[in-house]
């Protein structure tokens, strides 16, 4: 059994949870302790984070640290999201953090984040099994910004990340010279401006049957509000009447209703009437109130790294049906990518054991291969750079931003010249717990399966699936590529030749394409 703290260093709260791990009894939560500390006032309204709040936020957290002390946590994980992420003084806030507390926060993006709390989700619902059947959204309300997924039989199908975060829309709307009455009204004129662009986009005609709601808003809003009928699962005129009632209130009956501050009240409006308005975009029946919070999900994320609990949901398969409706947004051609991503599976698992090759690699370099030409969309000339730019836009629930970056820049240098010193990575590695990689290791997982890509790229040069039956194997020091087809490969056997110099750099083995003996 492991004792294990997690800490979200929140927008509008901080918080930390202790909790028992163990392989035999999974995730028992012992203790949670919350501070109000509303950071993102800061910076959403000036864009950096005063004096005075980082010394009460060190403050709090010297008291986790302590609270940490007291259970003998062995292990902790504390992140902070878009409050910290965003403020230009960020990285002088973290350093003060871990020079006064000795604890290393890691600021996180918006997919780590969500992914995170669906891990949380999964552990407690069926509904997240793979085939459980039916629609499902999930919308996480937070206080920076919202996440709405859309999942389909088990298995994710779009996500989106929308900036409609509480405590952003409750600080825009107190500089609005208009009656308080009125505010709802115009928050739900804002929200429609920005669901109908999703709904065009994403959700089209799709009516799911169950809105998961989480987020600390909703986990208060039915915790403290909805005493006549307790529970988690309420129908969606039950749910949305429950909304309209809490968007309607002033911020002083909402406070006394639901037994909570001031502070706490003024979100309230803006997340009743976020969450109604979603519950109408969907044309969800019912509303399931899943409960969790980020330290849930940051615990069921710990517990799985360290192999002490096991989902039955596939989350690598929530990233590549994610990939694969990105890429028919963009108009993919089906055919050729999927001809592309057999082919690179099938020279990445010939090369696996002998070149080091992971299991994780070999999801990125799917992810690459679905991905590879959606640029054409933007510009066929500059293709694999508007390629980069979409990737990087575009959010992958289930991969980290480090592992984004790897896909993208795979993607970039599927046919540009591969030039060692031109790759920038944004992210901060220092922030990722357990990286065995510096940067030049990365950059060379980078080079390894851009050199797999282009070669099963090229090998459907035609687009036309003339290997289908290729067999990949290693023999003498070279990689054949061996097919019985008959057709004409003058095409391909070009294509190849002008991949085979990178590939060979790379693995020190040359790629043959011959025919099959009759």
């Amino acid at each position: 059994m492991k004792m294990f703290a997690a800490i979200d260093v929140g927008s509008f709260d901080t918080e930390i949870a202790i909790y028992e791990i163990s392989e035999e009894h999974g995730i028992r939560k012992i203790d949670h302790v919350r501070r109000q500390l509303t950071i993102g006032r800061d910076t959403y309204n000036d864009g950096r984070i005063s004096l005075p709040v980082m010394r009460e936020l060190i403050r709090v957290l010297e008291q986790f640290r302590e609270r940490m002390d007291g259970y003998h946590v062995e292990d902790y994980r504390a992140y902070a999201a878009s409050a910290l992420r965003e403020a230009t003084n960020s990285r002088i806030i973290l350093d003060q953090i871990r020079n006064a507390t000795g604890l290393q926060v890691h600021t996180i993006n918006n997919s780590e984040l969500r992914f995170m709390t669906h891990k949380a989700l999964a552990l407690r619902s069926s509904r997240f099994d793979r085939g459980a059947g039916g629609r499902m959204a999930v919308l996480d309300v937070g206080f920076g910004s919202s996440q709405l997924s859309l999942f389909e039989d088990g298995v994710l199908v779009s996500t989106q990340n929308l900036s409609l975060g509480v405590l952003r829309i409750a600080e825009m709307s107190s500089h609005w010279k208009t009656e308080s009455r009125l505010i709802p009204d115009i928050e739900g004129e804002l929200m429609d401006n920005e669901l109908a662009t999703y709904r065009d986009i994403y959700l089209g005609g799709m009516r799911v049957d169950t809105l998961i709601a989480t987020g600390e808003s909703i986990n208060n809003m039915v915790l403290r509000g909805m005493k006549e009928k307790p529970g988690k699962m309420y129908t969606a005129a039950e749910f949305g009447e429950f909304c309209r009632r809490i968007s309607h209130m002033t911020e002083e009956e909402i406070a006394e209703f639901c037994d909570i501050s001031g502070a706490y009240a003024r979100v309230m409006i803006p997340s009743a009437v976020l969450y109604e308005k979603v519950l109408e975009l969907t044309g969800a029946g019912e509303v399931w109130v899943g409960g969790v919070t980020l330290c849930d999900g940051i615990a069921a994320d710990y517990a799985e790294e360290q192999k002490l609990v096991r989902f039955r949901h596939d989350f690598a398969d929530d990233a590549l049906s994610a990939a694969r409706n990105m890429s028919a947004r963009y108009k993919g051609d089906r055919n050729h990518i999927e001809a592309v991503e057999k082919m690179a599976m099938a020279v990445f698992d010939t090369l696996q054991e002998k070149y080091g090759l992971n299991s994780r690699s070999r999801l990125l370099l799917r992810l690459a291969a679905i991905l590879h030409d959606c640029g054409k969309y933007v510009s066929i000339t500059r293709e694999t750079r508007s390629s980069y730019q979409i990737i990087m836009s575009t959010e992958l629930i289930g991969i980290s931003h480090l592992e984004r970056e790897i896909v993208a820049n795979v993607v970039r240098y599927n046919t540009r010249e591969f030039v060692y010193d031109e790759i920038h990575l944004e992210s901060d590695l220092s922030q990722y717990d357990g990286l065995a990689k510096g940067k030049s290791e990365i950059v060379l997982e980078i080079a390894k399966l851009a050199a797999i890509l282009r070669l099963a790229n090229s090998v459907d040069r035609s687009h036309r699936q003339k290997l289908k039956d290729l067999d990949v194997r290693l023999e003498d020091g070279t990689l054949v590529m061996e097919t019985a087809c008959g057709e004409n490969l003058t095409l391909e056997q070009y294509s190849m030749e002008q991949k085979e110099e990178f590939f060979e750099e790379i693995y020190g083995i040359q790629p043959v394409l011959q025919r099959k003996r009759r």
